[in-house]
């Protein structure tokens, strides 16, 4: 089948009969290369899902493999089981979603604290930084720290970032997770649009090597990254699901120093 695309210009002349300048194009090859374009684009989403996906099943079964490595040497213990069974219906829900070929997931959200999501995420961790006797520092002040979103997408993207950090650092390192309520008002930090909203930011910060200042750009970048073995993804999808819950992330860093990411959430509560 031949398509043609057909347009017709009316001649304007100053004597003789007017007439009119018909042009044909076949544009059979142009229509086959923009479908082609678009199965190329569709096995592209297919390609970032998967490694999308791959991505937060391998995140989920570090925490996975250690507490049943836990479990193993203590034989019994119900609270352990209970974060097993929680990471196991989390790769569940991501494999489920892979076989449905959904891009994303959209975010249930529901009135939650945001602190014990985070304390949730560091138990995920702490094996990991215990075994390189890496010190964390807690300071828990949003008062109060209620958000609305998805515990489990939140819970992604802060073990996201806490694996970032443990992989930046050296044994005997320091890592600090800080939350603070944040009042409405001009904040250069924040977007304009919700300076008069109020927001709770959460800081975690490393000791690690630091991100060299030309990098700094990209590395929200899908399948940027610096490691060996890295997918490039892990960043990508913490900064998608914090742009879900209506956040904002950002980063500084100063080699040898270290890297703090800052994250903002809307508070679901008005600030006293």
């Amino acid at each position: 089948m031949i398509t043609v695309r057909v347009s017709a210009v009316p001649l304007q002349v100053k004597t003789g009969r007017p007439g009119w300048v018909v042009v044909v194009n076949n544009v059979t090859a142009a229509k086959r290369l923009e479908e082609n374009l678009w199965h190329y684009d569709r096995l592209a989403d297919i390609g970032t899902l998967s490694a999308s996906m791959a991505h937060e099943i391998k995140n989920a079964l570090v925490a996975g493999k250690t507490f049943v490595d836990l479990l193993l040497e203590k034989h019994q213990d119900a609270e352990l089981a209970d974060v097993v069974r929680r990471e196991m219906g989390r790769i569940d829900a991501i494999v489920s979603r892979m076989l449905r070929f959904v891009g994303s997931a959209q975010p249930k959200f529901v009135a939650l604290n945001l602190h014990d999501v985070l304390e949730h995420s560091l138990r995920l961790v702490q094996p990991q930084l215990a075994a390189r006797s890496i010190a964390l520092e807690r300071s828990f002040g949003a008062t109060p720290d209620r958000v609305r979103g998805d515990d489990r997408q939140l819970e992604q993207a802060f073990v996201n970032l806490l694996l970032n950090a443990f992989e930046a650092m050296e044994p005997n390192g320091k890592l600090t997770v800080a939350t603070k309520a944040v009042c409405p008002g001009p904040d250069p930090t924040r977007r304009k649009e919700l300076a008069d909203q109020a927001q709770v930011r959460v800081t975690i910060r490393d000791t690690g090597a630091g991100i060299p200042p030309e990098n700094l750009t990209r590395l929200f970048q899908p399948f940027f990254t610096t490691k060996p073995t890295g997918t490039g993804l892990g960043l990508a999808i913490t900064r998608r699901i914090i742009e879900e819950h209506r956040g904002q992330i950002s980063v500084t860093s100063e080699p040898e120093q270290g890297t703090t990411f800052q994250i903002l959430l809307p508070a679901l509560d008005a600030l006293s």
